[in-house]
């Protein structure tokens, strides 16, 4: 019986949390701008996070985390609006959308197609928060036995599995993590006082500013890579009203099975590392189209096409913050900055921040039920509004955006200095796309360098310098082994693809 009833005082506490005027008032802004830039293709919540970081800095952290969070997971909602309009996807987890639901679009059923995503977005979401607050209280009791060789062991496995396991060559993810870790640990040693890497800049001396290499690598680096690229949108918004938006019988008996099985599988996938809510979407799909009855279907507007990645992504991206709340492990970039907003506040996600904070946790997790209440009500009337948005020419947004992005890194520390980094982390991060490098590594090993390195002073200090404990401890060993065994098969997998781009050369020299 205590276990219930501290899970029923928990729920009350993050109630009250949640239900405080601050609170509803940040949580609303979050998910209001989350749709905005989800639905503008380019943007993303990524971008929208390091715009917004800044902000943060004024408010109390649980306010802070509750708006950020609503960008993310509102972001996702908005997602599918120009993918299904214009066959251009807002969010990267909202590109499955537009395989069936710009066919529905040119079928005209748009309104069908955006109505139906947002239910998805609703359920999917809800099922997701339900798995967080029945699995994260697990999670923390079996952390709590944790101690810093687990952690520097789980920390690395986290790294490398999300530079191994996302898009673009192992390798180069991996190179990228290594020059997150060293930009990580510059300025003062925390145990010495001695500076590392600052090049006699005073400014350097507290180390880079998260804010400004975030701002930089997505906000600025975003913009110029999107400033030729997006156009435009046109789309008919007086076509779309809300009888359009009423589904036949048939639509509804079609999603229930894809929605509840898309939830299912963002869930689990939320919470692993390196996944997230694009490849939850992509594998949702895919799913779908294997158990489908007529395959031949999909592609060609197809409900459940739509229906399975929305309740997917918006699922993992519930569970997304329960590595990173309970274990202090994000998952994906947007969790790290998540992680980066928490200690900027001085607090330290893992299990203690469940038993030292419980209002911010419990409190988060019911805004969670808030925004997505906000969500289902702002996108089913204003989905004209968001369909207006899409006609807002770029050329207009994106130096609003670049002066934001100035006034709210200077906003910080009032240093011109950290405008002159964000426009140096910009460029870097412009030139990493046009190399084939991803950033979002980059950033995850910024972020988690310094833990890192906390932790592994800490455990040798305990062992006397002895590297052998993270062998003898089961956890670590177990962890340590899951690295090796990614990084071998990085490897293997670099090697397959040379020598496949090899062969392909030789066939394609071979005289017919």
């Amino acid at each position: 019986m205590s276990i219930f009833s501290d899970f029923a005082a928990n729920l009350s506490l993050g109630l009250a949390t949640a239900f405080s005027f601050n609170n509803l008032f940040y949580c609303f802004i979050g998910v209001t701008l989350g749709t905005f830039v989800g639905v503008l293709p380019g943007l993303g919540a990524l971008a929208a996070i390091s715009l917004l970081l800044p902000v943060t800095f004024h408010l109390d952290a649980t306010s802070a985390i509750v708006m950020l969070a609503g960008v993310f997971y509102g972001s996702t909602y908005g997602g599918s609006t120009a993918s299904i309009l214009l066959n251009l996807p807002g969010t990267p987890s909202g590109a499955v959308a537009c395989l069936d639901g710009y066919p529905m679009a040119k079928q005209g059923r748009a309104g069908v197609a955006l109505f139906m995503t947002t239910i998805a977005s609703f359920v999917g979401g809800s099922i997701g928060i339900i798995i967080m607050m029945l699995f994260s209280p697990l999670i923390v009791t079996a952390a709590m036995q944790f101690g810093p060789a687990e952690y520097f062991a789980m920390m690395v496995l986290g790294l490398v599995a999300a530079s191994t396991i996302s898009t673009g060559p192992p390798l180069k993810g991996i190179a990228m993590v290594t020059l997150g870790v060293l930009l990580g640990i510059i300025g003062l040693d925390l145990e010495t006082g001695l500076p590392r890497f600052t090049f006699d800049f005073l400014e350097l001396s507290d180390g880079i500013s998260l804010v400004a290499v975030a701002m930089g690598l997505f906000g600025v680096a975003e913009v110029i890579s999107s400033v030729r690229v997006i156009q435009r949108g046109h789309v008919d918004s007086r076509s779309i009203t809300f009888r359009s938006m009423a589904p036949t019988r048939d639509d509804m008996r079609r999603s229930v099975g894809p929605v509840l099985r898309g939830a299912g599988l963002g869930s689990v996938l939320g919470a692993l590392p390196a996944t997230g809510g694009a490849i939850a979407a992509f594998m949702a799909y895919a799913v779908e189209k294997k158990l489908a009855r007529e395959p031949e279907r999909f592609g060609k507007g197809a409900i459940e096409g739509i229906m399975a990645p929305e309740s997917a992504n918006n699922s993992a991206d519930q569970t997304a913050f329960i590595p990173t709340l309970t274990l202090g492990i994000p998952g994906n970039v947007v969790m790290a900055l998540m992680l980066g907003a928490l200690m900027i506040h001085g607090i330290v996600p893992g299990p203690q921040l469940v038993t030292n904070n419980p209002s911010l946790f419990w409190g988060l997790i019911m805004s969670f039920w808030i925004g997505n209440v906000m969500l289902l009500v702002l996108n089913i009337p204003l989905i004209g509004v968001w369909v207006r948005v899409l006609s807002i020419p770029y050329h207009l947004l994106y130096p609003a955006i670049l002066v934001f992005v100035c006034i709210g890194v200077y906003s910080i520390n009032n240093m011109a200095f950290d405008v002159v980094l964000v426009m140096f982390f910009g460029t870097i991060g412009y030139l990493l796309r046009l190399l084939d490098f991803q950033p979002a590594p980059l950033l995850l090993g910024f972020v988690l360098g310094p833990l890192m390195e906390e932790n592994l002073r800490r455990t040798l200090v305990i062992s006397r310098g002895d590297f052998m404990v993270f062998l003898e401890r089961p956890i670590s060993a177990t962890l340590v082994a899951m690295t090796t065994a990614l990084l071998l098969w990085a490897l293997w997998a670099q090697l397959r693809d040379r020598h496949a781009v090899k062969e392909s050369k030789v066939k394609g020299a071979q005289p017919e």
